[in-house]
């Protein structure tokens, strides 16, 4: 009885990444679809923006809008071979912001929110390991082979570095991602975090294989929340009389 339980979870467990990666099918038009809308996104949010931290946050859409522009070129390179040179520029300009951008740019546009001075220390902490982090992948960038390939209508990147395989590679990547929004003393931050830990357990779990291009446009759409942060923030700032509504 418990063998024919064990089969029936694996078939539907199999069963689930079947249709998830079929009915999630990526392709230029959703990559350039998505640069389009958070591009507005992240000019909506910069015009509203009062102070710098905000400024500084209205950010991640806005480059998340570059990255995913970046992939659907990458898109284009792989699927017509008119574009075959536009492959690594795409494939590069991708990997900066997926292994270099976000681990830095992340907890230091938390940080810029802090007051408390634990959870700045804490989330300064958080910061350091990205940068670490952003100068180790830079170099792997530089010196290891990089590989890309489109299957099932995902994109797959391949590194030659030996630590790309490793399963705490991951966690590294993941403090300063995700634990700086939960760190942060501004409730609205929070979000950030969740739905970036959400994202990446639903990514990792059922598109393993592609989990990079998978998981950095989940977190392009999360990025939209920002626009809500924004606007809940400036109601925590009295307005002004020479401020006029955004």
């Amino acid at each position: 009885m418990r063998g024919v339980i064990r089969c029936n979870s694996s078939y539907l467990l199999r069963k689930i990444k079947n249709d998830l990666s079929h009915q999630m099918c990526f392709s230029p038009s959703v990559s350039f679809g998505a640069s389009a809308v958070l591009g507005t996104v992240g000019v909506i949010s910069f015009a509203c923006s009062r102070t710098t931290p905000q400024k500084v946050l209205s950010g991640i859409p806005l480059l998340f809008a570059i990255q995913q522009f970046m992939e659907g070129v990458l898109w284009l390179s792989l699927l017509h071979p008119s574009w075959a040179q536009w492959e690594k520029p795409a494939m590069y300009g991708f990997l900066v912001f997926a292994q270099m951008v976000w681990p830095i740019y992340v907890p230091l546009s938390i940080l810029l929110f802090e007051n408390n001075p634990l959870r700045r220390r804490l989330i300064s902490m958080l910061t350091l390991i990205g940068i670490g982090l952003a100068g180790y992948l830079g170099f792997c960038l530089y010196y290891y082979p990089v590989s890309v390939m489109a299957g099932m209508h995902h994109i797959k990147y391949e590194f030659g570095f030996a630590l790309a395989n490793k399963w705490y590679f991951g966690l590294l990547y993941f403090l300063p991602t995700i634990l700086s929004p939960l760190f942060s003393s501004r409730k609205p931050l929070h979000w950030l975090g969740y739905l970036f830990l959400a994202s990446y357990v639903l990514a990792r779990l059922l598109l393993f294989y592609f989990i990079i291009s998978v998981w950095c446009f989940f977190g392009a759409v999360i990025s939209i929340s920002v626009l809500v942060m924004i606007l809940k923030f400036r109601k925590e700032i009295k307005t002004k009389p020479d401020q006029t509504p955004c």
